[in-house]
């Protein structure tokens, strides 16, 4: 889909963040500062208009608003080799630890909604996924003797949502998703001779592509105490990152993956809520992210349909919420929330450019009423260091370790209206 109006890609180029790896592979823990202050959890209680990033039924709960805010976001990520290189290797890395460059970045996010009548709304909601971001010093000649070396994606997203309230505490919703990506990589020019576009895999700049989906839900009240959720989206069709065609599988191709969440609410203790929330990433069904480095590298070349990939796992998320009315004008929340990495230790190779091995999620967060229509949130978390140790699949004695701690703060305003 060739997509790109100049007003609409001035907009976009003005609210792209500043990469970073995000959370949950490279998917945010979760959307909107009200949202991420319960580690995500909210497939069954929608609080702003970001709702409809988790669930686009929920914008049918939220009334009139407006949400506005921006996370700062600090990912520590880095790489270890042990083992001297053999004669025969075909890739030996230089032994040491090397970290990542850029350690601070900034992602916006942005929400409207409006009621229609009773029972139909619409809003647009516009959020983010950290991506992927890695710079890698020349040190030693860098990871793979390039120089200077890493890679940068950046993903937006524009959700316009319309939802239907068609029974008392009943709604469905749905919401068309433009997304807008770009991508950058340095550094890896010696995976050249494996490719089948040896001039389209490193050092070409940043490369841009738009894709579109939907994502669809349900959201509603069960008993008197217990609400639940659902919702799902289809996997977002991307144009191709043509610069990059000798890199990424099928010619530059970087679909986002298919993404699942359910959930439930409980509120059956008086001012307080608990959540319960199941996110489930399909990142294996995309061949460029899901793709092993081998055998997939001695058997297709780079950018071939089958080419090599970061060999990522599809990814389970179970995300536990907790908030507090202590008044009517302050709110307190916390969460939890854990997913397995979807790097195993036979695929740390490739990841040293994509190291996104987070599990575990760690949050807090209040909102405050400044005035009657006026409204502050704001959440903090911290993810703990997680290690994944594993072989160099292409030097005979060699051990790489990738590992990542990230902390974050967000902040936002909400006019009601």
């Amino acid at each position: 889909m060739k997509l790109k109006p100049l007003i609409p890609a001035l907009v976009i180029a003005s609210l792209a963040p500043s990469a970073a790896l995000a959370t949950n592979g490279y998917f945010s823990h979760g959307y909107g500062t009200i949202n991420k202050g319960m580690a995500g959890a909210g497939s069954a209680l929608s609080q702003d208009s970001i709702a409809a990033a988790t669930n686009p039924a929920g914008m049918a709960f939220i009334g009139n608003r407006i949400d506005g805010g921006v996370e700062v976001f600090s990912p520590r990520r880095e790489y270890s080799v042990e083992g001297n290189p053999q004669q025969g290797d075909m890739l030996p890395l230089t032994p040491g630890t090397y970290e990542s460059s850029q350690n601070g970045f900034a992602i916006p996010h942005f929400g409207f909604n409006r009621q229609l009548n009773d029972e139909h709304s619409f809003g647009v909601s516009v959020f983010a996924n950290g991506g992927m971001n890695t710079e890698y010093p020349s040190t030693d000649g860098g990871p793979f003797y390039g120089g200077r070396t890493g890679v940068n994606m950046e993903q937006l997203f524009i959700a316009p949502t319309w939802s239907w309230q068609f029974a008392d505490n009943q709604a469905i919703g749905i919401s068309p998703v433009f997304a807008y990506q770009r991508f950058e990589a340095k550094g890896l020019q010696n995976f050249a001779p494996f490719s089948s576009d040896p001039a389209a895999v490193s050092d070409r700049g940043t490369d841009d592509a738009w894709g579109y989906g939907y994502q669809i839900g349900w959201q509603g009240e069960i008993t008197d105490t217990l609400r639940g959720g659902v919702s799902w989206r289809n996997i977002l069709k991307m144009d191709e990152l043509d610069k990059y065609r000798g890199l990424f599988a099928e010619q530059g191709d970087f679909d986002i993956p298919q993404m699942f969440n359910a959930g439930i609410a409980w509120s059956g203790i008086r001012n307080h809520w608990f959540l319960l929330d199941v996110q489930h990433i399909r990142y294996s069904e995309i061949n460029s992210v899901g793709n092993p480095l081998l055998p997939n590298l001695m058997t297709a070349p780079l950018g071939d349909d089958q080419g090599a990939g970061f060999g990522w796992d599809d990814v389970t998320v179970v995300k536990l919420g907790w908030q507090w009315q202590q008044s009517p004008e302050h709110a307190w929340r916390a969460g939890v929330s854990y997913g397995e990495s979807p790097i195993s230790d036979e695929d740390v190779l490739f990841n040293i450019l994509a190291p996104g091995v987070q599990e575990w999620h760690f949050t807090g967060g209040f909102t405050r009423s400044l005035s009657e229509n006026l409204q502050l949130s704001a959440m903090a978390f911290y993810s703990p260091a997680k290690e994944v140790t594993g072989a160099n699949p292409l030097a005979a004695d060699q051990t790489i370790s990738l590992e990542m701690y990230q902390v974050g703060a967000s902040a936002s305003i909400g006019w009601t209206f």
